[in-house]
This record gives C-alpha cells, structure tokens and sequence, in this order.
C-alpha cells in the first residue's frame, strides 16, 4: 500500500506540473485588486455555451490564488464550457500571532467578494465572454472553493438582516463541489488544512455566530441541484467532511449527489492529466446542458 502522503505529494505535483493558462478577457467586479474575473472562451468556438464558474481552493490563504486553477479552467473550455474563473480576498500572508502558518480567510472581506462576483458574472460574461449563455450556470470549486460554491448557492437561506443573503435562489443549474471542506463541525474536528476553518471564521471566539452565516451544512435545504466530488484516499479534505455535509443534507431533506472516486486523493479533481478531472468535466456536463 502506497504511503499517503507520499502519494498525495506526487499527486499534488502532477497537478501543479502544468503552465498556467493566460484568460482571454479579465474583469474586475470591484476596486481591489484581488477582485477580479478571468474569462475562457469554449475552444470549439460553440455559441450560447453553458457558463461555469470556478473557484479556486488553498485553504482560503493568500499564497494560493487563481493561478493554480488555470489548467483545469482551461480543461473546461476544452470540453466546451465557458468558464469565469474568480479572484478573491484571502487571509494574509503573515501568521496571526500564536499561528503556525498564513491566515485562511479575511471576515467579511472574502464572503463580500464571492458574493459580489457572482452578482456581477453575468452582466460581466455578456460584455467580456459573448459565447457564454448565463442562463445555463454552474458553479463548481475546489478544496476551500468548493466551500464557497456551496455556500455562494446557499445565500437566499442565509438568515434575515445578512447583508449576502438573496431574497430568492440563484438563477444556478447546480453546484458541482470538488472536495469541499462542506462541513465546519467535521473540518475542525479533523484539524484541515492546519485550523484553517477556524481561522477564516476570525477564531474560537466568533467561531459559533459567524459558522451559521458561513457553514454550508447549516445552510440546508439549498434547493439547488448540487453534487459532491470526493477522492475516496484524499488526506487533505478527508471524504469524511463531505459524507457529513451529505448526510446533513439528507436530514434537512435534501438529497446531494456524492460520487465518492476510488484510488483517488485531493489533486486528481483538477489534474487535466488525471482521470478524476473528466469525471469533474462529465458531472458539470450532466446539469449544464
């Protein structure tokens, strides 16, 4: 049996071997400059094509931004998807005092972007990417941004008075969340991502109050057709935080699509070299057109 975390290095690596992939067009949908879209047209020059957009994990920290993500948003185009790739604001690059590691997370800054971006993806998509037809949107996220996929198509269930919340659900197809850390309780219970969960939350003190604005396991029934995508050996985002938020769905009454990969570990969902990655591409398929 392979050693865990030999292997997810190796699979890690294949991931990240891969050139970045320059957008066709990049808009910004607010001041800073993290707040930003990179827009990639379908490769096969198909017109009205359904519209993903993407997330970026890295456990909500600063050193990881949307680069990383660029060889699987362009394994989408390829597949034919117009894809909005999203920046955002992430924790800062020095540790907090007492932390071991980069800050995940800024509050409010990094909800305020999500939500911003996808109120404006679409007016921004028709001026910057004319083959994408929003009607037909998807989100999809990896890692940390598979939290926030799920949580941006949770916003209408968000408590009165939360300045994200929706009045309605999003116009969405569906969420296609790729190892998400989907359930707070369970993440931090499991330590992922070094307490990163915690830490996006602004600690232990604030933990309680702001998880029922930010967790999306308590942001139950969405409503929205969503499907998890698990590595069955990820040592990252253990399946064991997305079987939680699955069941938790179930008990809201709520069933989420779980594909639970075989012989599969973190990085393989937006490795264009792995297997796992057309799985991703065939589900994302499967509500967009």
């Amino acid at each position: 049996m392979p050693d865990p975390a030999a292997r997810d290095a190796a699979e890690e690596a294949s991931a990240f071997s891969h050139p970045a992939v320059a957008p066709d067009a990049s808009a910004a949908y607010g001041a800073h400059p993290d707040q930003l879209v990179d827009f990639y047209a379908p490769r096969d020059g198909r017109e009205h094509a359904p519209l993903v957009v993407a997330l970026h994990g890295g456990a909500w920290r600063a050193p990881y931004d949307r680069q990383h993500l660029t060889p699987f948003v362009d394994f989408l185009a390829r597949r034919g998807f117009a894809v909005a790739s999203v920046e955002y604001r992430r924790g800062s690059d020095i540790p907090r005092q007492g932390a071991t590691g980069p800050v995940a997370g800024r509050w409010p800054e990094t909800f305020d972007d999500v939500a911003a971006a996808l109120d404006a993806v679409a007016d921004l998509a028709a001026e910057h990417l004319p083959q994408a037809d929003p009607r037909r949107l998807v989100l999809t996220g990896h890692s940390a941004g598979g939290h926030l996929a799920l949580w941006a198509a949770a916003r209408h269930v968000l408590p009165a008075g939360s300045p994200w919340r929706l009045p309605a659900p999003p116009a969405l197809r569906g969420v296609v969340a790729l190892a998400p850390i989907a359930h707070f309780e369970r993440a931090v219970e499991l330590n992922v991502c070094g307490g990163a969960t915690t830490e996006l939350l602004g600690g232990d003190a604030e933990f309680a109050a702001r998880a029922a604005l930010a967790d999306p396991a308590v942001l139950l029934p969405t409503g929205i057709a969503t499907t998890v995508v698990q590595g069955r050996d990820d040592i990252v985002v253990p399946a064991a935080v997305a079987e939680a938020y699955v069941d938790a769905a179930a008990k809201a009454g709520e069933t989420v699509g779980f594909t639970l990969l075989e012989d599969v570990g973190h990085f393989p969902l937006i490795d264009p070299a792995a297997d796992a990655c057309a799985v991703v591409a065939e589900e994302i398929a499967q509500l967009a057109w």
